[in-house]
């Protein structure tokens, strides 16, 4: 008898964990086309913002891109193809906002995709990064609840080198993971987690 209660919970708990361990939570995510930019003093280059929207489909996001004023001049920014809809505001020292989004109730993107490529000019020797400022970035699901699905863990910036590179170093802070991300990290290790020692009991109070 006991050996047939250990079998039906070995098949219970099969069923109930597998899902759990094949399908992670995916989730959106903000990068550039470029990790590494090399520039000389006086110099213009170019990087997309890029907007990976995981398993979702999405119909926006917005983001303000940090950037070091002392080092770099955003010359220009211009739309990207992702999505038909597309503004920006350069205004901030430091800041560039952008939000691109669908035109027409019920259009979605499930593909990842430039939302804005901004041409920057260097203005002297150091080096910096490009980074998102999570707190205010949204990657926007197709829901009824217009969820925002951002993983700002998987954020990625640039680090921006111009001539020798020597004069200073990076300001920006690295991306912090939002409170949303740390709820889903747990609940994918803790589920399982609470599945083991359920079976574990059971198994105790049989043998």
């Amino acid at each position: 008898m006991k050996k047939i209660v250990k079998k039906i919970f070995f098949i219970v708990f099969f069923f109930l964990s597998v899902p759990l361990l094949s399908n992670p939570i995916q989730a959106g995510f903000f990068s550039f086309d470029k990790n590494t930019v090399t520039v000389a003093n006086g110099a213009t280059f170019e990087i997309a913002v890029i907007v990976n929207p995981g398993s979702d489909s999405l119909n926006g996001a917005e983001t303000y891109i940090s950037y070091d004023p002392n080092l770099l001049k955003v010359n220009s920014v211009s739309a990207g193809t992702l999505f038909p809809f597309s503004y920006n505001d350069t205004s901030v020292s430091g800041k560039i906002y952008v939000v691109a989004n669908t035109d027409a109730p019920g259009s979605s993107v499930s593909s990842a995709g430039t939302i804005a490529t901004i041409t920057f000019q260097a203005l002297k020797d150091g080096s910096g990064t490009l980074s998102y400022d999570c707190d205010t970035s949204k990657i926007l699901k197709d829901d009824i609840n217009v969820t925002n699905v951002v993983t700002c863990s998987q954020n990625t910036g640039s680090a921006v080198t111009i001539g020798g590179g020597q004069t200073t170093a990076p300001t920006n802070a690295p991306d912090q993971l939002p409170q949303s991300g740390v709820f889903d990290n747990v609940a994918k290790i803790a589920v399982p987690g609470m599945l083991l020692l359920f079976i574990g009991g059971i198994f105790r109070l049989l043998l």
